[in-house]
């Protein structure tokens, strides 16, 4: 039985066996649409993939792209023709980071390693389509909620220096997250470092007012996730409107 991994996480790859398969800058779109995303209708895919091409040529592109992996690596896509999804038992990066972040958000402590996984896992890096920069910022989202849930974690048993930890990775991921640094000062006071806890909310306060003009009681946390709903084009739209997204 073929075994297949797909990584999304720092770099795209794909691998039969253990092996890097090459595979054409489409056919790679195509698969990690379906990887973020799951089943999807061909021709919300067309639309998603080629929002700038006509329906007849979206369609051509898909239908070309589909034919190719097909032929070039059988039993990567499930038999089905519309709507269209990877084969079952695909190994994906990114279904562990989602596990270890949903094991966050419910309190638990994922393992050794979490907040470094979490922290390094960035999605398809130099990808600038529409629909993966969306899927970057969610993604996003979610690894610092997760962080922070680890920081509390560490925070309710004591163990600062981990906390600190986390909520600095938070941090970093959004620089302008006031919750982020409030766990970070809590975790300070709480070992005893209150002039580093004051020195923390002090240079976010400053960092605040230099990039935004506002003071952090004049405003919400500031979260980069996605508010709006994910990018359609023209007949793409109107196409995808009549489909249940996810």
């Amino acid at each position: 039985m073929v075994a297949w991994e797909l990584h999304l996480l720092g770099s795209w790859e794909l691998l039969r066996d253990g092996t890097p398969l090459p595979i054409g800058r489409r056919q790679q779109r195509l698969v990690a649409s379906l990887a973020l995303m799951g089943s999807r209708p061909r021709s919300y895919l067309a639309g998603l993939l080629w929002p700038e091409s006509s329906e007849h040529q979206a369609a051509g592109n898909l239908r070309s792209s589909v034919f190719k992996l097909r032929h070039q690596l059988p039993d990567l896509l499930d038999r089905s023709l519309d709507p269209l999804r990877l084969a079952d038992g695909i190994i994906v990066d990114l279904d562990r980071l989602r596990w270890v972040a949903q094991k966050a958000l419910a309190g638990g402590l994922p393992g050794p390693g979490a907040e470094d996984f979490l922290f390094g896992s960035e999605l398809l890096p130099g990808w600038y389509d529409d629909w993966v920069m969306y899927e970057q910022e969610r993604l996003r989202g979610l690894r610092v909620l997760a962080l922070e849930a680890i920081a509390r974690n560490h925070l309710a048993t004591g163990n600062y220096e981990a906390a600190i930890s986390a909520a600095r990775y938070a941090a970093a991921l959004e620089p302008l997250r006031e919750s982020a640094h409030k766990l970070i000062s809590r975790a300070q006071t709480d070992s005893g470092s209150r002039a580093d806890a004051q020195r923390t909310l002090l240079e976010f306060r400053r960092r605040l007012w230099t990039e935004m003009g506002v003071a952090p009681a004049e405003r919400q946390v500031v979260n980069r996730g996605p508010a709006a709903a994910r990018p359609q084009a023209g007949w793409a739209a109107r196409a995808a409107a009549s489909r249940t997204e996810r």
